[in-house]
């Protein structure tokens, strides 16, 4: 149901490119409800072209806040009037606070993949963990893994060798942390694979990595939540890994976005409910 709006409602928003598939309008739909808050949240597809021009009508339009998706976490990062945290470091943002006129841009994508990790009990400190993909979510990641889970070795991979390995040159020269870029042949072992990559939303994409790598009791993480049961999640099942589903990672990274907006406790569970009815 589309809430009742007044002159005193107050705006949020997500952009991005492609954005028709989110769940983020129903999951903060549904949490602005049961807080009794008169907010609505929209989704608006905003091309690279027209992301400047979006991100500076937040401030005349006077928006709460604003989500952003792929692929504009590192262009938007350049747009705001200043960041804070882990956006700082890592360069990407995926939320806009407007305080006062003044655009701040933050990142929780990085919180939340580590609180849905750590919601299901799996043990970070000291693991050997694979990264796939080096654009403004792993960044997010990597760097929050860097700052939150030391000693770890983070290893990190992807499309381009020369990309991955300019993520780790910036992870190391902020941060001390043992990192390395990485070409998969499918011998190695992992604790934890991370694919902070889009490939699973389309399922002729190839895998993201060698199927050889997915072993019994191996934590396997796709921050893909459309579909839930990605390729890669599917094999990760057949060969007895443990599943994390991208589901949990768009509840706990949202929930910080609403508590920054707000100033209230999220309501993760209503969040989390209105994200799967969603997917049903």
């Amino acid at each position: 149901m589309t809430p009742s709006t007044t002159g005193k409602t107050r705006l949020c928003c997500l952009i991005g490119d492609p954005v028709e598939h989110s769940l983020s309008p129903r999951m903060f739909s549904a949490a602005f409800s049961s807080a009794g808050l008169d907010m609505v949240y929209l989704a608006f597809r905003v091309s690279r072209e027209d992301l400047a021009s979006a991100i500076e009508g937040l401030r005349a339009v006077d928006f709460v806040g604003c989500n952003v998706t792929m692929p504009h976490k590192l262009a938007a990062a350049k747009l705001v009037d200043r960041l804070e945290g882990t956006a700082e470091l890592a360069c990407s943002i995926n939320v806009i606070s407007n305080n006062g006129g003044k655009l701040v841009g933050f990142n929780t994508d990085g919180a939340g993949a580590l609180a849905s990790l750590e919601n299901v009990g799996v043990r970070l400190d000291g693991r050997r963990i694979l990264l796939i993909g080096y654009g403004g979510v792993a960044r997010a990641v990597a760097f929050e893994l860097a700052i939150k889970k030391k000693p770890l070795e983070l290893l990190v991979t992807g499309r381009s060798s020369e990309n991955a390995a300019r993520l780790v040159r910036d992870l190391m020269a902020s941060v001390p942390v043992q990192a390395k870029a990485i070409e998969i042949h499918g011998e190695e072992n992992f604790d934890v694979i991370i694919n902070a990559t889009p490939v699973g939303m389309d399922p002729q994409e190839p895998l993201p990595l060698p199927e050889t790598v997915l072993r019994p009791g191996t934590v396997v993480f796709d921050l893909v939540y459309h579909p839930l049961e990605t390729k890669l999640l599917q094999l990760a099942a057949m060969r007895g890994c443990t599943l994390i589903n991208g589901v949990e990672m768009l509840v706990r990274q949202g929930a910080l976005a609403y508590e920054r907006w707000t100033g209230l406790k999220a309501p993760v569970e209503t969040m989390r409910t209105a994200a799967q009815e969603g997917l049903i």
